[in-house]
């Protein structure tokens, strides 16, 4: 089994290429840490560019709250996502804003996540791979042990012919730091879990999701909405999500062709705002 591109537009759970020289262990140093990924949008928005980003993270200290070696491993990774996010989502300098309409610290961890997702080809392949085995046999509760993970991670076979392999003690910090992200996004519970279930969306990351879902889709995309996947919803609330969506401003359903569809009322993304949210 091998795993899927970013860009495909039919997403079905099942994997079609993964290069080995782009798939890294970042996630075992590196989860979410919405904070200081928050930060860096900020930092991002004031000065423009990555190079004065990268001068004002060390001078004022923000990257100085573990060793040097780890701050700047850190930047990179956090950076990175921000650098390499693609078009489907909202650019980074106005990420603040969407952060700043975030009502909990789970909201702009979900927003967050999508970055991840969009950056990291491993973190996208056990995410798509697993969403696929619990649309194909349903079940109330989530289980991301590591015997779980790594029954995903073990069936990867890369597109030079060769298979996943990591050191065991390597694999088990992967799927901690894994699991950490889904406790950010508020797929899991307390740190000892390993079960759990679908997470609440609030608005901001609900609207980020859909946009995300309509971006990658096809015209069929209310069918398979990769964002609302990717939080893990089961189909049984897509329609429920869909509704909370047409009651913003930003989205309503409009007659095509015989059929209610949903559609951006602007430019997506262009109206996630505080005032949209209040």
């Amino acid at each position: 089994m091998v795993a899927s591109s970013e860009d495909s537009k039919a997403f079905s759970g099942s994997p079609t290429t993964l290069s080995a020289d782009a798939v890294t262990m970042d996630l075992t140093m590196c989860g979410l840490l919405p904070d200081r990924a928050a930060e860096i949008a900020q930092l991002y928005q004031d000065h423009g560019t990555w190079n004065q980003v990268k001068q004002a993270w060390f001078h004022e200290r923000r990257g100085n709250r573990s060793t040097r070696g780890s701050s700047q491993k850190i930047f990179r990774v956090l950076s990175g996502r921000f650098k390499n996010a693609p078009p489907t989502l909202p650019t980074p300098s106005d990420l603040p804003q969407l952060l700043a309409a975030c009502s909990t610290p789970q909201s702009t961890a979900q927003v967050l996540y999508f970055y991840l997702i969009a950056d990291d080809p491993l973190v996208r392949y056990v995410v798509q791979t697993y969403v696929g085995r619990q649309a194909a046999t349903p079940s109330r509760e989530l289980d991301f042990s590591t015997d779980a993970l790594t029954s995903i991670l073990s069936q990867i076979v890369y597109d030079d012919g060769t298979e996943f392999d990591y050191a065991q003690s390597t694999t088990k910090r992967w799927c901690r730091g894994f699991r950490s992200v889904l406790r950010d996004i508020g797929a899991l519970g307390e740190s000892a879990t390993a079960t759990g279930t679908p997470p609440t969306i609030d608005t901001v990351p609900l609207l980020v999701a859909v946009g995300y879902s309509y971006e990658v889709g096809d015209d069929h995309w209310v069918e398979s909405p990769r964002g609302l996947q990717y939080l893990f919803q089961p189909e049984s609330r897509w329609e429920e999500l869909y509704d909370r969506v047409a009651r913003t401003d930003v989205w309503e359903y409009i007659e095509l062709h015989g059929q209610l569809q949903l559609r951006p009322v602007e430019k997506l993304y262009s109206s996630i705002t505080t005032e949209v949210v209040s």
